[in-house]
């Protein structure tokens, strides 16, 4: 055994011994195989520092001095990936120590308080066909001080300043778990060590051996209880037969059994890793042209032990979670890694790459009592910045030389592994409107429905960053969305795209990152009001403002994708952007809109109304088109409501509208009691006299069915519309260039007969109006009468201009009017008109003033 390099440890009795094999000047033994690098650039943007602690295995044999085997927490992390090892070490120390003396529970009490132990590297020299070979390197002494008996430390330094040293032959060690049925961990091959056992001498130890694993499913369940954190502490036995003799005295062989309690933090968790590099992309997985993603990955793995070895490629299953936690995992893609260099007290980087060669079903399906697969979720939390939890196992390696024990244990165990979230925050970076078409809610749906609400249709345009891991084709094909729409940071709307809208990408590339353009035609959304007092502030920027207004758009988006793997369903993606929405009416107000009433039509009539159809005439300024099912709308004038006017089934385009259908009802006295009635009066003496008058139109709460709000909020809006004047007849402009029209165009009046035809222009053009009344005197210069006339008899005025019967005049003799009457005898001159005309329309009769000026008068004899 002695001659075997690898194992003979070569010391002195006169001071520590350091041991070394022929295998110590290899590089591969002693040089470290990975660098610590604590600037290593974390994937999710943080760095973290670690400070390196004593090693856990030290700490945990140094407990030994206790008298018992269990190590307690301290302040600290610890460690026992290398307790195994050193343990044995310590293991075989104290049965060589033990079977020294003739005292041995004396010794045995000495050595466990004086032993220091500090393992200083374990390194991985190779990985064989039944486990590994590797290398324990530590510092050994014994240290009197330590031990707390006066006598216990008085014969221990004479019993050990006689021995010496002490030497093992070689042994082999075997490691069990107590509560888990005494399964066999793991065995180690030990050879002969040679160590001294002086106070305050210290002895390098420096040795190989052969470690193998033991029960493959008892490794599996105290992983997993590991892994679930069921593991709270944790008993390993060591049991050994080893040969012993100092110099040259046999010492004859003991038996040595110590067991070692880890629990609290001794027990490691998982290691902390950092991804430092996440790419995506396509890849061919068949000759026939088929493709798939591969994800090439890059962690970084704190290591925080004494341990140096190189891991041989292995293979992994990448599993994901189900609907359930009772549900297997769904197995999403195969990854294999390189080979990877461990060093002490480094980070460790490994490489790793997997691929994605379609999705499975179970993936896609929604869950039960769900609207969400197993893919929404995972996606869901992973675009909304939260970590989400992978499962990895092992499983064939890409390397037949991996051995084969490696590949066992490694599928035995299923590890979690938490995946950082991707916050898309700020992943929009435009966000446009075209073509916008607005629709005012249908009047005979349902309270509640899309259809009650009003509706928006418009080009979308999106232009998206996209992530930099992100190196694959992708199509976005179509969108839906809930979305808040809010103005000067108060909330104005809701909108929401609960049907999928279908939507074309196109991938931009730029200096800094790719884009996605993304458009899509949203069709009759319906657009939910929630703050009527922010709607007016909008309109009355929209209208008196003259300038772009503003406003921001927050959403939760779901977005349909093709990619190489399939389609895609990805879920509640927030998004933002401002929307500019372009002023109503550019230079402000309602003088751009040019509105003017055409031609006016009676439908019917009662005692004390008229109802009508009028043809309007407008200009739409904005880029901007509607649809308007149904409105109502009160006339006023001089702030009585006069009447309303209702429009129907009318769209309105962009520049020019012409001919929109409006129907009216002329009801002052229903709509505004006594005042109205006599505004009504008032306003129609104006309108027959040619004065210059207008109508006022403004919405109400009823104005738009099912939304009483949205008519309050357009009531502060109201616009005026000139009247529609009276036709003048062809050539009939007055000499004196007055071109207003005229109820009375003209006149004829025969002396000898004291009698007058009047020239009537109707304001209607298709109902005929009957004067039932005529009370009126006509002047010249304004104020000199010149007759009057009283007639009582009713007479029908067509549409057009028509003559009235031949009504009696009783002439003013004696006035200067009269004088100039009779000099333009078979001539003409001007003269002027007032007085009241009751006038009446079917059932419907009013008394109204009538003041003409400017009447051309024929005088005939």
């Amino acid at each position: 055994m002695s001659d075997n390099p690898s194992s003979q440890l070569l010391g002195s009795t006169d001071r520590p011994r350091s041991n070394h094999s022929h295998h110590s000047d290899e590089s591969h033994e002693d040089t470290p195989l990975l660098s610590r690098s604590d600037d290593t650039p974390r994937y999710d943007g943080d760095d973290e520092h670690e400070a390196r602690i004593p090693s856990p295995a030290a700490t945990s044999l140094r407990s030994l001095q206790n008298g018992n085997g269990s190590t307690k927490s301290t302040k600290g992390g610890r460690r026992w990936p290398t307790v195994v090892a050193v343990g044995v070490l310590g293991l075989l120390v104290l049965g060589i120590i033990a079977g020294a003396f003739f005292t041995p529970a004396v010794v045995e009490e000495y050595a466990k308080e004086a032993l220091v132990i500090e393992p200083t590297n374990l390194s991985i020299h190779s990985f064989t066909t039944t486990g590994v070979r590797a290398r324990v390197q530590a510092l050994f002494r014994m240290d009197a001080s330590r031990v707390k008996n006066k006598h216990v430390r008085n014969i221990g330094r004479f019993g050990t300043w006689l021995a010496r040293e002490v030497e093992s032959q070689e042994s082999k060690v075997e490691v069990y778990l107590p509560e888990y049925g005494n399964i066999l961990v793991g065995t180690a091959a030990v050879p002969r060590v040679v160590v001294n056992i002086q106070n305050g001498h210290t002895t390098t130890i420096d040795f190989y051996t052969d470690l193998e694993p033991g029960d493959v499913e008892g490794i599996r369940q105290i992983a997993n209880d590991w892994l679930e954190g069921r593991l709270d502490q944790i008993r390993v036995l060591g049991k050994a037969d080893v040969g012993l003799k100092s110099g040259l005295i046999p010492l004859g062989t003991q038996s040595i059994s110590e067991s070692l309690v880890f629990e609290g933090n001794q027990i490691p968790a998982i290691p902390q890793y950092n991804i430092t590099r996440l790419n995506f992309r396509e890849v061919p997985i068949s000759t026939s042209g088929r493709r798939g993603m591969a994800a090439d990955v890059s962690l970084s793995v704190v290591n925080s032990y004494p341990i140096e070895l190189k891991i041989p490629p292995l293979g992994f299953n990448i599993l994901v979670p189900n609907c359930g936690d009772d549900d297997p995992y769904i197995r999403l893609a195969d990854a294999t890694t390189g080979p990877v260099e461990v060093q002490p007290y480094s980070d460790v980087v490994v490489n790793v790459g997997g691929i994605v060669r379609e999705l499975p079903q179970d993936l896609l399906q929604t869950c039960p009592h769900s609207k969400s697969s197993p893919l929404d979720i995972l996606l869901g939390d992973y675009i909304h910045g939260n970590d989400t939890t992978i499962f990895v196992q092992g499983s064939n390696p890409p390397d037949g030389d991996t051995p084969d024990w490696i590949t066992k244990i490694i599928s035995s165990v299923i590890v979690p592994v938490p995946f950082p979230g991707h916050t898309f925050d700020g992943l929009i970076r435009n966000f446009s409107l075209t073509d916008t078409h607005f629709s005012l809610p249908d009047p005979w749906a349902e309270p509640g429905t899309d259809e009650s609400n009003p509706q928006i249709s418009a080009n979308i345009v999106v232009i998206a960053g996209l992530p930099k891991e992100m190196n694959f084709g992708i199509n976005v094909t179509a969108v839906n969305a809930t979305s808040e729409v809010s103005y000067k940071g108060k909330k104005l709307c809701e909108l929401n795209l609960k049907k999928w809208q279908a939507a074309k990408s196109e991938r931009i590339e730029s200096v800094d990152e790719p884009q996605l353009r993304i458009t899509s035609k949203i069709e009759d959304v319906p657009l939910d009001i929630t703050d009527d007092d922010v709607f007016t502030d909008v309109l009355s920027a929209l209208m008196f403002g003259g300038k772009t207004v503003m406003l921001k758009i927050d959403a939760l988006v779901d977005v349909k994708l093709s990619t190489v793997l399939g389609e895609l369903v990805i879920k509640d993606m927030p998004a933002e952007g401002i929307v500019p929405v372009k002023p109503i009416s550019p230079g402000g107000g309602f003088g751009n809109l040019k509105p003017r009433v055409g031609e006016l039509r009676v439908s019917s009539t009662s005692k004390t109304s008229i109802n009508l159809q009028a043809h309007v005439n407008f200009t739409n300024p904005t880029e901007y088109t509607a649809h308007i099912p149904f409105i109502n709308i009160h006339i006023l004038n001089n702030g009585s409501i006069i009447g309303d006017a209702t429009l129907q089934n009318v769209d309105v385009i962009q520049g020019n509208n012409t001919n929109i259908l409006v129907q009216a009802t002329w009801d002052p006295t229903t709509f505004g009691g006594e005042e109205g009635a006599k505004i009504g009066r008032e306003l129609l003496s104006q309108y027959i006299s040619g004065f210059n008058t207008t109508l006022t139109f403004q919405t109400h709460e009823g104005s738009i069915p099912n939304q009483p709000g949205l008519g309050k909020a357009l009531s502060k809006f109201a616009i005026e519309i000139p009247a529609p004047r009276l036709s003048a007849p062809s050539g009939g402009d007055d000499d004196d260039g007055d071109s207003k029209p005229h109820f009375i165009t003209n006149a004829v009046f025969h002396l000898f007969s004291s009698t007058a035809v009047f020239t009537l222009l109707s304001p209607l053009q298709y109902s005929t109006i009957y004067i039932d009344n005529i009370n009126a005197t006509a002047f010249y210069n304004h104020t000199e009468p010149v007759g009057h006339i009283d007639y009582d008899l009713p007479f029908k005025v067509p549409p057009g201009l028509s003559q009235s019967p031949k009504l009696p005049v009783d002439w003013s003799l004696d006035s200067i009017g009269y004088e100039k009457l009779e000099k333009a005898l078979g001539g003409e001159l001007k003269l002027d008109a007032q007085g009241t005309v009751v006038v009446r329309l079917g059932q419907w009769s009013e008394e109204v003033w009538y003041v003409g000026s400017g009447i051309g008068a024929s005088v005939r004899i």
